[in-house]
């Protein structure tokens, strides 16, 4: 009978063991929304190039996650790549010169989008301060493409021909 209870405790500790390492694994590869809440606005980018990016990729402000990307489309009618990101509802404070840019996470990581609040001139006219509403959208002059890897590598080899 003893050794049946420590059969029994063994089993649910190695289920607990592997319950956890499931819900790790999804909050690392960012496939479930538990411990984020999905409540928020919607707001478009348009970039010339957006590399690898990928929906539910974060969006952050200064290192600080504000956000998720939605979708990646491409529009016919501009030939840019237009995303959809949900902005988390505490952030209601985004200037309307808000800047994006598509970053690596690491040098082989994946990307994400930056976001960079450009605030007015003078900083005390807060009345004044237009902000990005839901359904606003950054275009294209406000937006920074992709740094892709192997366009860096063909001009880094065309400079040292040149050299040559």
């Amino acid at each position: 009978m003893r050794a049946r209870t420590i059969e029994i405790t063994v089993g649910l500790f190695v289920l607990a063991g592997l319950l956890a390492l499931l819900l790790l694994a999804l909050r690392v590869s960012g496939l479930n929304d538990i411990y984020t809440a999905n409540a928020g606005y919607e707001i478009t980018a348009e970039f010339e190039n957006v590399g690898g990016l990928k929906p539910k990729a974060r969006v952050s402000i200064a290192g600080v996650q504000v956000g998720r990307v939605k979708s990646v489309v491409f529009d016919k009618k501009t030939h840019y790549a237009k995303v959809t990101l949900v902005i988390f509802s505490s952030i209601d404070n985004l200037p309307e010169n808000t800047e994006a840019q598509i970053l690596t996470a690491g040098l082989l990581g994946d990307n994400y989008i930056g976001l960079l609040p450009i605030q007015s001139v003078d900083e005390s006219d807060n009345d004044n301060q237009h902000y990005l509403k839901p359904g606003a959208n950054i275009g294209v002059e406000s937006t920074h493409k992709a740094v892709i890897l192997e366009e860096l590598i063909s001009k880094f080899l065309a400079n040292q021909t040149i050299k040559s």
